[in-house]
């Protein structure tokens, strides 16, 4: 039985009818991912406690070479893939492994694989301050950490680069992804974005997100990027920021869908499938929107995948994903 995507936005659409010096790093290898991660035995995967200064904690990193030999020198080691997880990532690995072979997928490719874990409601972005309606002890800075301390880290103990690598999202990560590619060109040559909600900074969404994030954890969208009217909501926007993007140059892969059921939805509860449905109906028109800013823009870089029916569930990213790997990895080693 499939398992789709739990259903963040499940309350807010019943509300909303009408979200540089190196640092001391160091890492633990695990051995024995628990059955309730998808990659088997034998594949080459970490598990990286990688400290973040500023969080002052440690972040867990599921990790995998390449595989294949190391490039020229010139290219500053081989390049890496960031697979984002969802609104409610958990705190022991991330949903890719959790709900796919995604490992299993990039190994040997020559590109590595690297798994942020944890992130609840984050949208993997830089906060003001920490959570005040779950008593977080600590600010998310997942931007920081992402684009600054986990590639130095991964530079110097792995040998990955800092440069031309891909970031792939989904649903809450989406717009992450798109975004972080926008204001670190260098490190993101390539993003993807599945089932992404790309206006967050519109009126119907920032109450959405609100009530999201209070259903994923209890989180206050008001410590994240502050009052609707902060310029940080624009600032993490992927359609407000869409002429990054193209003047970037960035490759970008855009995948959304209608909702409707298709055979991906085979033995899954009828009422998860509805919800599935709604969410991904929700997504569609942001895509749509960020397509045509991108075209006004003068954006010619991008694939754009809206099929007649999908909805926003993992076997859909899974297939996407797939989908998608040929061209990450031409981009990356181009």
């Amino acid at each position: 039985m499939v398992r789709p995507v739990r259903t963040w936005l499940r309350r807010a659409l019943a509300t909303t009818a009408a979200v540089v010096a190196l640092p001391a790093l160091t890492a633990v290898a695990g051995t024995t991912p628990s059955a309730d991660a998808f990659s088997r035995e034998g594949l080459p995967v970490e598990y990286l406690d990688v400290y973040s200064t500023s969080m002052g904690r440690n972040v867990r990193v599921q990790f995998q070479p390449g595989g294949a030999p190391a490039p020229t020198l010139d290219r500053g080691g081989p390049h890496a893939v960031y697979l984002l997880d969802g609104l409610r990532a958990r705190d022991d690995y991330n949903g890719w492994d959790i709900e796919t072979p995604a490992f299993e997928w990039f190994h040997g490719s020559g590109i590595a694989t690297v798994m942020p874990v944890g992130g609840q409601s984050s949208f993997y972005t830089d906060w003001y301050a920490p959570s005040s309606f779950n008593s977080q002890p600590y600010t998310y800075k997942w931007e920081t950490f992402l684009t600054r301390e986990l590639p130095q880290w991964l530079a110097v103990n792995r040998q990955i680069s800092t440069t031309g690598n891909g970031v792939v999202g989904l649903s809450m990560s989406g717009s992450a992804a798109l975004v972080m590619a926008a204001h670190h060109p260098a490190q993101f040559r390539y993003a993807a974005s599945l089932s992404g909600f790309l206006n967050p900074s519109a009126p119907f969404m920032q109450p959405a997100i609100r009530v999201a994030m209070l259903d994923a954890g209890g989180y206050n969208v008001d410590n994240m990027w502050g009052a609707p009217w902060d310029s940080a909501w624009r600032r993490n926007d992927p359609t407000a920021q869409v002429g990054k993007l193209v003047a970037n140059g960035t490759r970008l892969w855009i995948y959304c869908a209608p909702g409707g059921v298709t055979p991906l939805d085979a033995n899954v509860d009828p009422n998860q499938v509805f919800t599935a449905h709604s969410l991904e109906t929700m997504a569609l028109k942001s895509n749509k929107d960020f397509e045509k800013a991108y075209t006004a823009a003068g954006g010619t870089n991008a694939t754009f995948h809206f099929p007649p029916a999908g909805n926003h569930a993992w076997p859909y990213w899974g297939e996407q994903l797939q989908a998608l790997k040929p061209d990450l990895i031409a981009t990356l080693n181009g």
